[in-house]
């Protein structure tokens, strides 16, 4: 009895000293490349069509972490296929560095197809964008 009850306190510990550690399904990423460097404190919209109604519904809205990421969007736990869209929030991002910008936000649709990750960056000046597929 007291071998069980410390085999059951044993894993229980070390149950809880290391959680399981979450997966996600859809990154995303910012690189400023007129200053060659991420793009941090944007927040990101993550958006999903209803192909049915033609309607789109909030997902997520997160912000760039100091390297100009976001990595937790869409837990890999649950089914993820459909048209999705983000839409980046670069007006403040320029306005807060004082310099004059034409697009106030850029969005991105894309289709999610089985379980796969996908990565979604753009890179970013203040007259221009590029988006791609990355890993």
């Amino acid at each position: 009895m007291k071998k069980l009850l410390f085999v059951l306190t044993l894993m229980l510990s070390t149950t809880l000293a290391y959680p399981q550690s979450k997966t996600y399904q859809l990154s995303s990423h910012i690189l400023d490349i007129s200053k060659g460097m991420p793009a941090s404190d944007v927040p990101i919209r993550l958006e999903k069509l209803d192909a049915d109604k033609k309607t789109w519904s909030a997902v997520a809205e997160k912000v760039t972490d100091s390297n100009g990421r976001i990595s937790d969007f869409l837990s890999a736990e649950s089914a993820n296929e459909g048209i999705y869209k983000l839409t980046f929030f670069t007006a403040a991002y320029f306005k807060k560095q004082k310099i004059e910008s034409f697009y106030p936000f850029i969005e991105v649709v894309f289709e999610i197809k089985g379980s796969k990750h996908y990565h979604v960056p753009i890179t970013l000046s203040a007259y221009g964008y590029a988006t791609y597929r990355g890993n």
